[in-house]
Parts: structure tokens; C-alpha cells; sequence
């Protein structure tokens, strides 16, 4: 992992040793001696970690960030506050001004670097859906990546053995979220792994349970593998620390908890969590669109000259009948000419829709271009698919198509060509062209029928 990080701080002796530390854990950096010089290089720079010392003359750390935060070409980057303030007092300004995380003068090695690769993570993901929102927005998609929409508060699960500190941290995380409380680790893995959650806090206090072990337990199932984990131990056990980054826990907080820098690091998770679950949907749903007709909803041509090899070759190996149904529109092209392409749209979103009310559960329909339309049904033979392919012709011919919202009233029919895997046909590629001229067949003879292959 490696990013660029800018060190904001107006003594030299700090910027240089906050250099030392990150580069020698190959980051690139960059620095600057004031807020105005920090704007300027941010303006000009892709930056990924802004680190800003709070008390800097003329322009301090807060209106830095809240400049930063305010101009929505540099309000996604994540901004570490690096201060020798300890008061409340003065990390709720820096959260009011959208600081993202604390570190507290000096600056311990192992908080520096498990902080900012932790945001560096999420910066990475920020970036992506950036990536996708922008480009959603130039398809005419413009709300499908939006990050406002995964605001709100999230749900936490605590897991603490001491009722006492349940309680405080239950009351300082209600404002920002919904909080279940636990003293049972298994309990606490059994819900995690079935109910929704966006971040586990495990408090290594006690002797009841084993922390780690529980981490490591979230890490393994498959459910819970990508829940974010903040670990609350005791300061200077930076044993356990290094240990638990090593399992793959997120972030860690010590004791005594600050309110504040709890529902920061609080909020960060969250934020990550809510990431990467919006980049796994719409991964989900690039590869949908990739194999979907958008016009129709049906599936589209390359997903069919998929799908159809493992139909065929299973039902070969399985000595099962498979037929294909290959209808079209007759005529389609007068009504494009005669009412226009629009009109052309909707008898084309009519006719999926009819389709897709006659075929079975275990069918695939799918549009095979222009006005041809193609179903594949597992397990059947020629007469039942013959009889399914005159119920969809019977269905297309039997009631208008009610179009331009019900001013308009077409009459439509369908020509059908019909092919199974009987012998001689030993090819997905084989079965369509089969299809295909039996539908040719149904045009010479008149269209709107029905015509199976001969071979």
C-alpha cells in the first residue's frame, strides 16, 4: 500500500519526522510550513492523507480543515488533526470542522501508520465510487453512486463483559448510531454473522474471553470477513496492538476512551463499511447491465451465447431434451417507419413483457437483437416446447398492444421457430442456426405461426 501524504506543520523538526516515519514506510511525501501553502498545494496535487497541525499562525488547523471539507473538489480527503491539544474542547472543534482523525503530540509510531493506512483504505475506496458516480452521471445515472445516500446512522455491536463501560460507550455512540450490547463473545459472533452490522467493537478488558481469538473468528467466517473491528485496549499494550492489526482488525482505541476520538474512528469505520458494501453492489450490478438488454430487462445476446453452452453440454451429458424457441416481430419494421422509433421502444418492452409472462421459472428469455427474441428451455422436448411456443404466438396476437399511454392500440403478431437437441445436432451454435430457420420457415409460410425444425 503506498499513498501520498501532505504533513502540515509550521516547525521543520515536526515535518521532518513525521517524513521519516512515513517514508520509511514507502509513502510519498509532501509538505507544507502553513494553512494558506497547504490550500494551495492540495488545488494543484492529487492528495490522499492531508496530516494538519492545529496551532500554526495566521490560518490554523481548523480553518484549514473546514476550507478543505467545504470545497467539494478536496472534501473526500481524509484529514488527520496532529496536535499537542488534549482538551475535549478542542477535538470537537476539529470533528465540527470534519477532521476525520486525531493524533495526539508525540506521535506514537504505530498509532501514525495504523491510522493512515486505515484511511488510506478508505480514501481507495472513496475514490472508486467517485470513479463510478461520475461515470453513472455521463450514462444518465446520477443518483446510482451518490455518497449522501449512505449517510444516517449505522449499527454498532459492542462486545464488553463489564457493564459499566458498556454503558459508557453505548451513551457517546447514540448520537451517531444504533448500538447492541453483548457480554458473550459467541453470542456476539452468532449476531454479527446473521443481523445487519456496520462496525464490532471489542473491548479486550476482562478475562472472560480471549479478543483476539474473537477477531479472529470474525476474520474467518465468511459473513463477517469484511465487518470493520475496532478494538479498545489498554494504553501502551502495543503487544496486543500489532497482533490484532496482524489478524486484520481495523482500528484500536486506548484507555481511557476520549468520547470524541471514539466517535470519529467510529464514523470512519462506518463510512468504510458502507464503501465497500456500495462498491460489492454495484459490482454486482456492472456485471447485470453488462449482461442484460437494457431496453427490454431480458437478457441480452452475450449472456445467452453463454448461458446456452452449459445448457446444451448439460443436457447432453444428462441425456435431457433442451429445445429453443426463436420468435420475431412481424412487420416491425412499418411500425418504426409508419409511428417512429419510440413508439418501435415501447412494442419492443410490450413483447418482452409478454414473453416473460409465458415462459417458466427455468426458462431463459433473452433478446437476440433488433426484434428477435429467444427463449431456451431446459427439459423439454419438441411437442411441449411446440405447445409453449403457440401459447406466447396465441398471447402477442390475442390483445393490443396499448402504447404512448393508452392513446395509441396496435395490433402485433409473431412469427415462431422452434429446434430441440435431436440427433444431429451436436452444437449450442448448431441448435440456433436450427431455430432460426424454422422462423424463416414461418415468415415464407405467412408469419404468425409456428414452424418447428425438420431436423
Amino acid at each position: 500500500m503506498t499513498a501520498r501524504i501532505l504533513v502540515v506543520d509550521d516547525v521543520p523538526a515536526n515535518v521532518t519526522l513525521l517524513e521519516a516515519r512515513l517514508i520509511a514506510e514507502y509513502f510519498e511525501v509532501l509538505s507544507a510550513s502553513s494553512g494558506p501553502q497547504a490550500l494551495d498545494i492540495v488545488a494543484s496535487t492529487p492528495v490522499d492523507i492531508i496530516l494538519l497541525d492545529v496551532m500554526m499562525p495566521g490560518m490554523d488547523g481548523f480553518e484549514v480543515c473546514a476550507r478543505l471539507k467545504a470545497d467539494p473538489q478536496t472534501a473526500h480527503i481524509p484529514v488527520v488533526m496532529v496536535t499537542a491539544l488534549d482538551q475535549p474542547a478542542d477535538r470537537v472543534q476539529g470533528l465540527k470542522a470534519g477532521a476525520d482523525d486525531f493524533l495526539t503530540k508525540p506521535v506514537n509510531d504505530l498509532q501514525l501508520v495504523s491510522r493512515v493506512k486505515s484511511l488510506v483504505r478508505l480514501k481507495t475506496l472513496s475514490d472508486e465510487l467517485r470513479i463510478r458516480a461520475e461515470t453513472a452521471r455521463k450514462i444518465g445515472v446520477d443518483d446510482a453512486f451518490r455518497l449522501d445516500l449512505m449517510d444516517g446512522p449505522g449499527r454498532v455491536l459492542l462486545v464488553d463483559n463489564r457493564a459499566a463501560s458498556q454503558e459508557r460507550i453505548v451513551r457517546t455512540l447514540k448520537p451517531v448510531a444504533e448500538v447492541d450490547a453483548l457480554s458473550d463473545p459467541q453470542a456476539a459472533l452468532f449476531q454479527a454473522a446473521e443481523s445487519p452490522v456496520d462496525l464490532v467493537i471489542v473491548n479486550a478488558a476482562g478475562d472472560e474471553y480471549d479478543p483476539l481469538r474473537l477477531c479472529a473468528q470474525l476474520r474467518l467466517l465468511e459473513r463477517t470477513r469484511f465487518l470493520p473491528l475496532l478494538l479498545v485496549t489498554d494504553t501502551g499494550d502495543e503487544d496486543m496492538v500489532i497482533r490484532a492489526l496482524d489478524l486484520g482488525v481495523n482500528d484500536y482505541i486506548m484507555r481511557p476512551v476520549d468520547p470524541n476520538e471514539l466517535v470519529a474512528r467510529t464514523l470512519t469505520q462506518i463510512k468504510r463499511k458502507r464503501y465497500n458494501d456500495r462498491l460489492r453492489a454495484s459490482l454486482s450490478q456492472t456485471i447485470e447491465l453488462a449482461v442484460t438488454d437494457g431496453l427490454t430487462g431480458l437478457s441480452n445476446r452475450r449472456y445467452l451465447d453463454s448461458h446456452l453452452k452449459t445448457l446444451f453440454n448439460r443436457a447432453a451429458s444428462r441425456m435431457r431434451p433442451l429445445s429453443v424457441c426463436m420468435t420475431d416481430i412481424d412487420r416491425f419494421k412499418q411500425v418504426n417507419d409508419t409511428y417512429g422509433h419510440d413508439t418501435g421502444d415501447e412494442v419492443l418492452r410490450e413483447f418482452a413483457r409478454r414473453i416473460r409472462s409465458t415462459v417458466r421459472g427455468a426458462d431463459l428469455a433473452c433478446r437476440y437483437g433488433g426484434e428477435e427474441f429467444v427463449v431456451v428451455m431446459p427439459d423439454t422436448d419438441a411437442a411441449a416446447a411446440a405447445a409453449i411456443a403457440e401459447r406466447l404466438r396465441a398471447i402477442i396476437e390475442g390483445e393490443p398492444f396499448v402504447l404512448n399511454q393508452g392513446t395509441q392500440r396496435l395490433s402485433i403478431t409473431a412469427s415462431i421457430g422452434i429446434a430441440s437437441n435431436a440427433s444431429g445436432i451436436d452444437t449450442p451454435e448448431h441448435l440456433l442456426k436450427q431455430a432460426d430457420r424454422a422462423l424463416y420457415a414461418a415468415k415464407l409460410a405467412g408469419r404468425n405461426r409456428v414452424v418447428a425444425s425438420a431436423a
